[in-house]
């Protein structure tokens, strides 16, 4: 049986586009989301990448995304192809 991952590694300017469509400030989806704004902050501007399933379920229904949506991820890296 496969594990779940122990982080997500997400998109910051989509979670910045998401809120800004929202009309949520970042002070007002940190609140909403039960997030630091520093860590809000350093994901919107991809300082960090890594979120935990736990936070990245709350940020997604802060946005009005389901808990398990994932819009708010990074396309997984798949294996560089050389020519």
């Amino acid at each position: 049986m496969e594990q779940p991952p122990t982080t997500y590694t997400v998109n910051g300017a989509e979670i910045r586009k998401l809120r800004v469509k929202a009309g949520l400030s970042t002070d007002e989806l940190a609140r909403a989301a039960r997030l630091s704004r520093r860590y809000l902050d350093h994901l919107q501007n991809g300082y960090r990448t890594r979120m935990r399933p736990h936070s990245y379920s709350r940020l997604s229904q802060a946005l009005g995304l389901p808990a398990d949506s994932t819009l708010l991820l990074l396309p997984p890296e798949g294996p560089s192809i050389e020519r």
